[in-house]
């Protein structure tokens, strides 16, 4: 059994995706995720009969699956980013809110890398967006200087998308991210505005904290089998539904220049960035306005 002093977790969440325009629509879903101090990860392997980097394990993480910038350890990663960013804050532990590969496949729509100083205080927030294409997004959110007690988010910032997340959402709308830090539970928000600052998308995800145990997480794989295989099935699902109601469709090689600071590109975009020699898809970040 995990020792209690860990902070690494489960949570069991609950995302609500609502749509406001151009048509309507909703669909709210339920699922685990894992909350990882990534100094924790080799005892976490030794202790977890389900969960480690062996590919024997029903979970597996896989530090290549994250942050596509480099050879160098993850944390490493994450320094890098936040000093890029002008962010100097000394860096204690990485705490990692995702999905894992599961019987070898994962994918994470979104992954929330919280960083702590050695006061244990979150000081940023790193949101690493996936789309179904294989590509990534990074968006660097400080710490709000004020944040509202009362909502309990921390981490308040915007920023034009300008990533193709979905074939239904304009490139140029703007991420409004309220995220707090997670605990006995969490709460996250993640709009899409327009230009008058109008929610278009709304999205609110929350989760309860379980332990990381043997017997919980043998639990969450029987109330939520194959849970990476469900997300990605739930989006192309209501994708579907979207095309059904006759909302607009944006192809992805349509506006290649309104994709920037993209990891892992596709080849198209690949092409796009190589023709333009912007080099955008190595190593730049989105830093979210408060």
């Amino acid at each position: 059994m995990v020792a209690p002093s860990y902070s690494s977790c489960l949570y069991e969440c609950h995302v609500m995706h609502h749509r406001l325009s151009p048509k309507r629509h909703r669909f709210d879903f339920s699922f685990f995720m894992f909350y990882l101090d990534l100094d924790e990860l080799p005892s976490l392997e030794k202790s977890l009969g389900l969960f480690g980097t062996k590919p024997s394990r029903l979970y597996r993480f896989l530090e290549s699956d994250y942050l596509p910038l480099g050879p160098q350890p993850l944390k490493e990663k994450v320094q890098t980013i936040l000093h890029r960013e002008g962010i100097q804050t000394p860096l204690h532990r990485v705490r990692l809110l995702t999905h894992t590969r599961v019987l070898g496949y994962i994918f994470n729509p979104v992954s929330f890398y919280y960083c702590f100083d050695p006061n244990n205080v979150a000081f940023a927030v790193i949101a690493e967006v996936g789309n179904t294409f294989g590509e990534k997004k990074l968006f660097v959110l400080p710490r709000s200087e004020h944040p509202d007690s009362e909502d309990g988010f921390c981490f308040r910032g915007n920023a034009v998308k300008h990533f193709y997340v979905s074939p239904f959402s304009d490139l140029n709308l703007q991420f409004d991210f309220r995220l707090g830090v997670p605990d006995t539970q969490f709460k996250i928000a993640i709009d899409d505005c327009n230009a008058h600052h109008h929610p278009v998308v709304i999205s609110r995800f929350k989760g309860t904290r379980k332990p990381l145990t043997n017997s919980t997480l043998l639990k969450m794989t029987l109330k939520f089998p194959l849970m990476t295989t469900q997300v990605i099935s739930q989006i192309h699902w209501h994708a579907f539904l979207l095309w059904l109601k006759g909302v607009p469709f944006f192809k992805k090689e349509a506006s290649p220049e309104l994709q920037q600071h993209v990891l892992l590109p596709h080849p198209a975009l690949a092409r796009y960035y190589s023709q333009q020699s912007q080099g955008a898809s190595h190593g730049s970040f989105s830093k979210a306005s408060p």
